[in-house]
């Protein structure tokens, strides 16, 4: 087959141990990001399996209609950003290994990072001493502050987990089952959504990005957080109400944000509001770019393009596909 690997920018790919499934067959592996339709469509008008790296590049049914050779998308995860309803239509087959039973340990240790940089003005310290100067300030520890984990899913648990190991009381607010598991876990639970943010000292936000969790973090709950406190997205930009987080920054609730998610990536403006505040860390989307996530993960997507081959595809978030013939 003629496979085509999108925004892999690191030339990452061809350097782990599974890349070896896809020998046999023409791969083309892209290291750029574009999104001009015109050039994504000339780049993979020969493609017959389209490997996407998460959410990296938008694949719109303008595009799928100009890639007729086109038989499968294979990926990892959730897919906002592919029309499922477009690759129905014309028979393209997506195949998603939404891996229910593992947790990305690679998000949960970046969150915990990104916490630990946060609070003791890590990023703020280094640059101080780069420039030739000494301390720069006064950080803050962790042991017998309150983590608020909202969203108790995989990530969420494990990173509870780490709160605990510091030290801390962890909090949680989340739907009703994932509360009953967080107690299970000998964690103490919210009286309400509003007391979780007031009694937070950090909240970690670990949620997928589906129509009810968009915006489900409102300005009137950054607002109710303390003037010491930190807000920690690792998981999905839209979770919180547009604009809402620069807003509450300046205006001083919460003190800080840690943030590896954006509204519109990838952000190459220099001016970007969260870039330009003393009081927020923030990384380029990498809580999944680790060396040993990607093998997990491209293991999973490249094993969906081998049962695809054999005529089993496995994995397939839009089986009405397999009954279509590509004109």
């Amino acid at each position: 087959m003629k496979i085509s690997i999108l925004d892999d920018y690191h030339d990452t790919l061809r350097t782990l141990a599974c890349f070896d499934t896809l020998r046999g067959h023409e791969v083309e592996i892209w290291n750029d990001h574009v999104q001009d339709t015109d050039r994504l469509a000339e780049r993979l008008r020969e493609t017959e399996a389209l490997v996407l790296i998460r959410e990296r590049t938008q694949i719109q049914a303008p595009l799928l209609e100009r890639l007729g050779k086109l038989q499968l998308i294979s990926q990892r995860s959730v897919y906002p950003h592919i029309d499922i309803g477009a690759c129905t239509r014309l028979g393209i087959i997506v195949s998603s290994n939404m891996h229910a039973g593992s947790p990305s340990y690679a998000t949960a240790e970046l969150t915990w990072g990104l916490i630990l940089a946060a609070m003791r003005q890590i990023p703020q310290q280094v640059a101080s001493l780069k420039a030739g100067h000494w301390q720069s300030g006064v950080g803050s520890g962790l042991r017998g502050k309150t983590l608020g984990i909202f969203g108790y899913g995989r990530i969420g648990a494990v990173v509870a987990g780490y709160g605990r190991a510091f030290g801390m009381k962890v909090l949680v607010w989340a739907r009703e089952g994932s509360l009953a598991r967080a107690e299970a876990d000998g964690h103490a639970v919210a009286a309400s959504k509003a007391a979780f943010f007031a009694e937070s000292d950090i909240i970690s936000l670990h949620m997928r990005q589906v129509e009810a969790t968009r915006g489900i973090v409102t300005a009137g709950d950054l607002a109710a957080m303390k003037p010491t406190a930190l807000i920690v997205n690792t998981s999905r930009a839209p979770l919180i109400a547009p604009g809402a987080l620069v807003e509450a920054l300046r205006a001083g609730r919460p003190g800080m944000a840690a943030v590896d998610v954006f509204e519109q990536e990838p952000v190459r403006d220099i001016d970007h509001p969260l870039l330009g505040m003393a009081n927020v860390v923030a990384t380029p989307h990498i809580g999944y770019v680790a060396r040993e996530e990607y093998e997990i993960q491209f293991a999973d997507i490249f094993d969906q393009i081998v049962a695809y081959g054999a005529g089993k595809p496995i994995n397939v978030v839009n089986p009405d596909a397999l009954g279509v013939r590509r004109p």
